[in-house]
């Protein structure tokens, strides 16, 4: 997936001084469009994604890693000895950009922290992205993405009401906060190097991008008192907008919450008189004879194959998809004309199909340049180029196992 088209973000250096998995992503998603990432990791071990299928090779290059450690130099260096802080610390004067998620009591015990960083590189973007932020009563705290879905009020109101709580089935916090800290480093960049400005720290609790999606379930707690719960696949101020089984035993979802898509399903159905049925012609009205609408939907649905109902749904206005599993997205003809998904060679996989860049730009589209590393594999590479370091010294440091 290379083209000759010069990269947004070409000249950029990030660190990847990280480990699973929304830090070492953000540094992904800046490699796709250009930024040089090299990767420091635990020598013997790297990191946790390196660790799935694939990874008790000795190169470790997991399927998960061949997506996530693409367009990055992998360096392994012990942070834990002294000699490895060190090396860290001279390579930190060489970067624009240093993204880590080690919790903050580590990092100042390793002279690694945001001031210790900042007296290093005073033009870096620092981006720390730690449980629960770098100040506050629980920043010591460590998080992963299921605490911080709990935390984040996210969990809560996820599944049906008469169950229990759960978590989603994706990292999706891990990606969202990713998703955050790309958007804040890019624009701490053009702050520094459009505007005049210097480097700053970035400082984003992986619990906060999920509360920042919440809608406005704090401001109606704070107006009214009322706190939102689960409600299954329903939608508490739209109806019909939920998942259906249909006959062939597959499940679609569909959104008729608007008078004019309802009108529009009860063509659908061949029950047009919904559309001016009292009970259920204006959205207030549909939701307070959600029962008896649903259960007519419902009824529809189980009579149709869910392909054949999802047609028809899209045909005629109304959004409706099959509820897809991956193997469902894989062959599925929109994601692969508008190439969401690519496909490229792997040395060890064969061919090995990932999502591509994302978001696709007209101008400067995201590259793959490279696919996830060995363990260790750049380490000569940038300790010789970057500092300067002598073979001898870097055959010491080996020897030590420093790196």
């Amino acid at each position: 997936m290379m083209t000759d088209t010069p990269l947004p973000l070409e000249g950029i250096r990030v660190l990847d001084l990280a480990n699973v998995l929304a830090a070492p992503v953000t540094a992904t998603f800046l490699g796709d469009f250009g930024a040089e990432v090299i990767k420091v990791e635990e020598p013997g071990k790297g990191d946790f994604t390196r660790s799935g299928l694939g990874g008790d090779t000795e190169a470790r290059r997991s399927l998960q890693w061949l997506q996530e450690g693409r367009n990055k130099k992998s360096v392994t260096i012990d942070l834990r000895t002294e000699e490895g802080r060190c090396l860290v610390r001279a390579m930190i004067p060489h970067f624009d950009v240093v993204v880590t998620n080690y919790r903050p009591p580590t990092m100042e015990k390793w002279g690694l922290g945001p001031k210790d960083l900042q007296a290093l590189n005073p033009r870096a973007i620092l981006v720390f992205i730690t449980g629960y932020g770098l100040t506050g009563p629980y920043s010591d705290r460590g998080a992963f993405d299921r605490i911080a879905s709990a935390f984040s009020g996210l969990t809560y109101v996820s599944g049906d009401p008469d169950r229990a709580p759960v978590r989603s089935g994706y990292s999706v916090i891990d990606y969202m906060s990713a998703y955050l800290a790309v958007f804040a480093t890019v624009t701490a960049l053009y702050h520094r190097d459009i505007r005049g400005g210097s480097g700053q720290i970035i400082d984003l609790g992986l619990y906060e991008a999920a509360f920042r999606a919440s809608e406005d379930a704090l401001i109606t707690y704070g107006v009214t008192g009322g706190v939102r719960d689960r409600v299954g696949n329903r939608n508490l101020a739209i109806a019909p907008a939920s998942d259906f089984d249909t006959a062939d035993g597959r499940r679609i979802s569909l959104h008729a919450g608007t008078d004019s898509l309802f009108r529009k399903l009860a063509e659908v159905m061949d029950r047009p008189e919904l559309g001016r049925d009292p009970r259920f012609a204006f959205r207030t009205e549909r939701l307070a004879n959600q029962d008896e609408l649903y259960a007519i939907i419902t009824e529809w649905v189980s009579t149709q194959d869910a392909k054949h109902a999802v047609k028809l749904l899209n045909d005629a206005g109304v959004p409706a998809s099959l509820i897809m599993n991956v193997a469902d997205i894989a062959d599925d003809p929109h994601y692969l004309d508008r190439e969401t998904i690519v496909t490229l060679d792997d040395e060890q996989y064969g061919a090995v199909p990932m999502a591509a860049p994302l978001p696709r730009m007209s101008e400067t589209p995201g590259q793959i340049r490279a696919l996830g590393p060995r363990l260790g594999q750049h380490t000569e590479e940038v300790l010789s180029g970057l500092l300067g370091l002598p073979a001898h010294e870097i055959a010491r440091l080996r020897a030590q196992s420093v790196i």
